[in-house]
């Protein structure tokens, strides 16, 4: 309900505020499942993907953004809760599987959920090589898988800054992607061969240098 109310306020505010150019928003369908894998500049990504998208779009959460607090607290619960973002708790393999199965579900449900590969932010701009969990997601849903790149939101609110700020948003959707299970259950290659080519698909999006190396400050495979 309260996603349903913001989103009307939230959307013409984030087109004043960022005036995004957004490429090829018919490439993602407008109902069933599917999967928005992004690159990952930015605090502010995860915000503006489900303002960007033409339909409703899931991202997981911190789970610390939900708990009460003061005003700057409400005010992050508030916006998270209105873009329709999940709980999750963080750290360790056991959450990073329950954060996916978490996924499944919004998927297996029909709706959109949107993740970022890397995993944590580019610091310094490239595109660093994805994690399998978008490979795992994409396979064990068949839900299509949609590359989008951002540009301009480590502008908008760079590493280290508390509050976005007024800048110039580009969106840019690809065209989907479907990936099946491998013949003869080789699941961990599949995975791999799918979020290598994920990736490949949003580094031709989003014109990044790509990094041959995981982002370090992820952690873990």
């Amino acid at each position: 309900m309260l996603a349903a109310a913001l989103r009307p306020i939230l959307l013409p505010l984030s087109r004043i505020a960022f005036r995004p150019d957004v490429h090829g928003a018919a490439n993602v369908p407008r109902a069933g499942p599917v999967i928005l894998a992004a690159n990952h500049l930015s605090f502010v990504d995860s915000f503006l993907i489900p303002l960007m998208t033409p339909r409703r779009v899931s991202f997981l959460a911190k789970e610390e953004y939900f708990r009460a607090g003061g005003p700057k607290q409400w005010a992050t619960r508030t916006f998270i809760t209105g873009i329709d973002a999940i709980p999750v708790p963080r750290g360790g393999y056991r959450a990073a599987q329950e954060s996916l199965e978490v996924a499944l579900r919004v998927l297996k449900d029909g709706g959109a959920f949107g993740i970022h590969p890397e995993g944590s932010r580019s610091r310094d701009g490239r595109l660093y090589r994805g994690r399998t969990g978008v490979g795992w997601l994409a396979i064990a849903s068949g839900a299509p898988v949609v590359p989008v790149a951002l540009l301009g939101t480590d502008r908008i609110q760079p590493v280290g800054a508390s509050f976005p700020k007024p800048g110039k948003l580009t969106v840019r959707f690809g065209e989907p992607m479907f990936f099946t299970p491998p013949p003869g259950g080789r699941q961990g290659p599949a995975r791999r061969a799918a979020t290598d080519e994920i990736m490949a698909a949003i580094a031709k999006l989003s014109g990044q240098e790509v990094a041959p190396e995981y982002n370090e400050l992820s952690g873990g495979q």
